[in-house]
């Protein structure tokens, strides 16, 4: 048999291979020790973050294995807590919560922090009547109030890593909850809770007892409280328009943290803060005013479509000053409706919440439309209500309506001796001068058809204020409107229209027609009372022609988002406006006797009134002086 020669080819062959898997193997090996280096590197980077956390972390500090002594546990402890270690060591000392409720809501409140961690409206629920979620002021962390403490050996510690001490007790009817940070058995600081049946009142004391050896009292302590409010309604930018903090002086008057995207405001001697969402308020009171407050809003929705959860982040801080080395405060919590009604019964100023509007507009809503329209609503469906409301405030407006179509009618009467007189009389000075002259001599007013105007104009604002703060309307339906306090959509649009919207609401449609054609109907009896276009003056002839256009388009742009009873109320309102008016001028104004009565005048003697011979002497006064002034050129 032939022996076989050495393959030197073969040889190199097998000898490249084990190379390369040799090489493959260290290679590995190599990554592999890079790995476990860079492994073990990022734990023991974790290890020391977690190291750092547990010295800053109070609940951490706390979690001390059960089997170690309560000596050793102390010790442990106030190395990061001081005296307040104690609290640290109770059974207490854990992530649990007490439940305060009575019939209208539910809130728990924290071991850890001592504040409120859930606040839920029993009544209410979010976005629409169908939906099955409550209304939560407060839940998942997005509330917070913390007090920061400054021990004698300068340490600093918040209350919100803290854990109190719960005792929940009855005074008769309320139930009264006592939250407890203690310092030794007979030294704390104490959060009281008391709820009372029906109400969404709280009485909530800050009070401190044997902490003068504890905390450093020289310096008041400082607090802070944060929320960011929940969307609840369907419309999160009608909502957020209404979101805002308000806040009261010691002296009773109150103001705002204006609207956009940061606003700040500092203020001093503040009694009362409300966090104000469209139909909902967070509010915290106190008897002993706070000596400085610095309050700041931010807005969280820059995309609707994107930002649908929270509306505004508000925050709040302040301080609490010690009395004879002790914290007493008597405050109290509010967290429900911003009803104007229900507020103003607290008898705490808190009405000033509900945007009613200022001066002559807030005593309107406050003294006429409020009390009628919760007399109407509480017994009839809110649309029906709408619509009785706005017939008898138009009846009681009627009187002056007459008034104003009446001098309408006297005007259009004089138009032809006053055009003659235009015509005739080429200076402006002695046009004008001739013109009240045969004013005087009818016995015609010029202005008696624009003061009942001007005395219906803050009727009209009253209810461009009072609609949107009513919070009867929400989620009650009327026709196709699912919600009178928001947009009534009939159609759904693929795109958005600048201003307009992504949907067609029909309430603001209907009351765009309606005002059309009472401005249409009204124009001549307008052009006939505006005087004839001065050189250099616009022609106001022109412009109103122009507004029974402008009118209805601005009527359709601006309220397609708005609350759906608003629209209801100036549909209604325009509508039975033009019967008032045709009903007047069919029955009421006869031009032949109002011309016979105008002749009549004019052959009577007639006295000046003071206003008539107030202008007559200014008018003398400025010819006097036009005529100086001739003669000096």
């Amino acid at each position: 048999m032939e022996q076989k020669k050495f393959d030197l080819n073969s040889f190199i062959g097998f000898a490249l291979i084990f190379g390369i898997i040799f090489w493959m193997m260290m290679n590995s090996q190599e990554n592999n020790a890079k790995e476990q280096k860079e492994k073990a590197k990022k734990e023991q980077l974790e290890k020391q973050q977690k190291s750092k956390q547990k010295e800053t972390k109070l609940a951490n500090t706390i979690a001390v294995d059960s089997t170690v002594s309560d000596t050793l546990k102390l010790q442990k402890l106030q190395s990061t807590l001081g005296s307040f270690a104690y609290s640290a060591t109770l059974p207490s000392a854990k992530e649990s919560y007490t439940v305060l409720e009575n019939e209208v809501i539910k809130l728990k409140i924290a071991n850890k922090g001592g504040y409120i961690a859930e606040a839920t409206l029993k009544n209410y629920k979010k976005f629409d009547k169908n939906s099955k979620q409550l209304v939560d002021l407060i839940k998942n962390n997005n509330a917070q109030f913390n007090l920061e403490l400054l021990t004698k050996d300068n340490r600093t510690l918040n209350t919100k890593d803290l854990f109190f001490e719960p005792v929940l007790t009855k005074n008769g009817n309320d139930q009264v909850l006592s939250m407890k940070l203690k310092a030794d058995a007979n030294s704390y600081l104490e959060y009281q809770y008391v709820i009372k049946p029906n109400d969404y009142m709280l009485d909530f004391d800050i009070k401190s007892q044997g902490l003068k050896n504890v905390l450093n009292t020289s310096k008041p302590v400082d607090f802070q409280w944060d929320l960011k409010t929940y969307r609840n309604e369907k419309s999160i930018s009608y909502e957020n328009r209404y979101a805002e903090i308000i806040f009261e002086y010691e002296d009773g008057k109150d103001d705002y943290v204006g609207q956009g995207k940061d606003k700040e405001e500092t203020a001093e001697k503040v009694t009362y803060v409300a966090y104000k969402q469209h139909f909902f308020s967070s509010i915290l009171l106190t008897k002993t005013p706070f000596e400085k407050a610095t309050f700041h809003s931010h807005n969280l929705v820059d995309d609707e479509k994107k930002d649908t959860i929270f509306t505004k982040d508000f925050k709040t801080t302040s301080t609490l000053a010690f009395q004879n080395g002790e914290l007493d405060y008597k405050m109290n919590w509010f967290y429900g409706p911003t009803d104007y009604r229900l507020l103003d019964k607290y008898d705490r100023n808190l009405d000033e919440i509900v945007p009613l509007g200022w001066g002559i507009f807030g005593w309107i809503n406050k003294f006429i439309f409020v009390p009628l329209f919760g007399l109407l609503s509480s017994f009839m469906p809110l649309g029906i209500a709408i619509i009785l409301f706005t017939i008898l405030i138009k009846i009681a407006m009627s009187p002056i309506t007459f008034k104003s179509f009446l001098s309408q009618a006297k005007m259009k009467v004089l138009r032809p001796e006053i055009n003659e007189i235009n015509e005739r009389v080429k200076d402006p000075m002695k046009r004008q001068q001739e013109t009240m002259g045969l004013y005087s001599k009818a016995g015609v007013n010029p202005m008696a058809g624009c003061i009942p105007a001007l005395i219906q104009i803050p009727f009209m604002y009253a209810s461009f204020q009072f609609f949107p703060s009513a919070i009867e309307l929400r989620q009650k339906g009327f026709l196709w409107a699912d919600d009178l306090s928001s947009f009534d959509e009939i159609i759904k649009l693929p795109f958005s229209i600048p201003v307009y919207g992504d949907h067609v609401s029909l309430f603001p449609i209907l009351a765009a027609i309606a005002i059309f054609f009472y401005m249409k109907m009204t124009s001549g009896d307008q052009a006939a009372m505006s005087q004839p276009p001065q050189e250099g003056m616009p022609d106001m002839t022109k412009i109103m022609k122009m507004m029974i256009y402008i009118s209805p388009v601005m009527m359709l742009l601006f309220f397609n988002n708005y609350g759906s009873g608003l629209s209801l109320y100036n549909f209604i309102s325009n509508l039975i406006t033009i019967g008032i008016m045709l009903v007047i001028k069919k029955y009421f104004i006869d031009s032949d006797k109002i011309h016979a009565q105008i002749q009549e005048n004019k052959s009577k003697p007639k006295t000046e009134s003071k206003f008539q011979k107030k202008m007559r002497e200014m008018m003398e006064q400025a010819e006097n002086q036009k005529q100086l002034q001739n003669k000096k050129k």
